[in-house]
C-alpha cells in the first residue's frame, strides 16, 4: 500500500487520538501556546477590521501561528476531497438510517442528504432555525464559555483547568439534548 492509499483510508481511533493528544505538548514546548480554532476568528477580524472595539484591540500579530493552523486545516480539507478521495461509499450504521428515513431523510453517497441541504430547505423556517439560530448559538456559546471544543476539550482538559471541565461537560449535554429532544422535532418540520 502506497502512501496515498494509506492517506486515503480512515484511520483507527488509537492513531488518530493520540497524533491529535500530541499537539497540546508540542504546543507547550514551542512557546506555551494554547490550542483553539475559535480564536481565529478573533485574529482575522482583529486583523481586518481596524475599530476602536476593546475586544479586537491587542497584537494579533502574535497568534499568526493559529492563522496558519486554521488555514492548514481548510488546505488538509481541500486536499482530501480533490485529490484523496475514499471511492468507498460512507459507512452508516443501519439504526441510524431507519431513525433518519423516519425524519424523511433518505440515505445517499453524499454527507449532506439533498432533504435538508438545498436552497429551497435553507430558505424555509426550518433552514432558518438550523443555520442562522444554530449559527448564532454554536458563536454565543463558543464566546460565553470563552473558547470551543477543541480548545476546552483537548487543551483546556490536559493542563487541568477546571472551567475546561465544565465547559467540556456542558458542550456535552448541550450535543446531547440538541440532538435526542430538539433535532427530531426541527427535522419533522415542513
Amino acid at each position: 500500500m502506497n502512501l496515498v492509499e494509506t492517506l486515503s483510508q480512515p484511520w483507527p481511533w488509537y492513531i488518530g487520538g493520540p497524533l491529535i493528544g500530541l499537539i497540546v505538548p508540542v504546543l507547550l514546548i514551542a512557546g506555551n501556546k494554547a490550542f483553539g480554532i475559535s480564536s481565529s476568528l478573533r485574529h482575522i477580524c482583529a486583523a481586518c477590521i481596524p475599530a476602536k472595539i476593546p475586544f479586537f484591540k491587542y497584537d494579533w500579530k502574535k497568534e499568526m501561528w493559529n492563522l496558519f493552523y486554521a488555514g492548514g486545516i481548510i488546505l488538509g480539507g481541500l486536499i482530501a476531497a480533490f485529490w484523496l478521495p475514499n471511492p468507498a461509499p460512507v459507512e452508516i450504521h443501519p439504526d441510524l438510517v431507519a431513525e433518519l428515513g423516519g425524519y424523511g431523510i433518505s440515505q445517499s453517497n453524499s454527507l449532506l442528504p439533498e432533504s435538508i441541504f438545498n436552497w429551497n430547505s435553507l430558505l424555509s423556517l426550518k433552514g432558518f432555525i438550523m443555520m442562522i439560530v444554530g449559527g448564532f448559538f454554536v458563536g454565543f456559546g463558543t464566546r460565553y464559555a470563552g473558547g470551543c471544543t477543541s480548545g476546552h476539550s483537548i487543551m483546556g482538559l490536559s493542563t487541568l483547568q477546571w472551567p475546561s471541565l465544565v465547559a467540556t461537560c456542558c458542550f456535552m449535554l448541550g450535543g446531547f439534548i440538541m440532538a435526542n429532544l430538539i433535532l427530531p422535532h426541527l427535522l419533522k418540520m415542513a
